[in-house]
């Protein structure tokens, strides 16, 4: 006769994540604070975190990305410059719900501001194929202008 165990919640955030946060969630409810997997659940609340900066940061880089080309890709603005407002717009409103949603964000917006401009630079010159000293070397506007659904950089 086989006898089969229930896997403990250590192994079941392994063998099942789904099961095992809903498991835990249904452990923080019911007040079972002694059953939760604290170790993973500490790991998995350190990662969110971490993933929230790194959607911010690529949203930064990409927003500034099009804002580079749509100023200084001349050759390609006329038939790419709906495409790149679109963008720009989406990653402005994507930033906006980031920090509305994690206001203590913006500290971290402010201090990855001039990497995010820089790397930004570099891949604007590797998809238009321009000399990266195209693109200014100082950024471009301010946080508050980036953000600014009006405000577009003069060339």
């Amino acid at each position: 006769m086989v006898i089969q165990i229930e896997p403990t919640t250590q192994t079941l955030y392994d063998q099942d994540y789904y099961l095992w946060l809903r498991t835990t969630i249904n452990q923080l409810r019911a007040g079972q604070f002694s059953s939760v997997d604290l170790d993973n659940l500490l790991e998995e609340l350190e990662s969110m975190g971490r993933s929230q900066k790194r959607t911010v940061k690529s949203l930064l880089i990409r927003l500034f990305e099009h804002l580079l080309k749509l100023t200084y890709w001349d050759v390609e603005r006329e038939r790419n410059e709906g495409h790149w407002k679109g963008e720009i717009r989406t990653f402005r409103r994507e930033i906006k719900d980031e920090l509305k949603d994690s206001p203590s964000l913006k500290p971290y917006i402010l201090e990855i501001f001039d990497e995010c401009y820089q790397d930004a630079r570099k891949e604007a010159s590797d998809r238009s194929q321009l000399p990266i000293d195209t693109f200014p070397v100082t950024i471009i506007g301010s946080l508050e202008q980036i953000l600014d659904e009006n405000w577009f950089p003069s060339h």
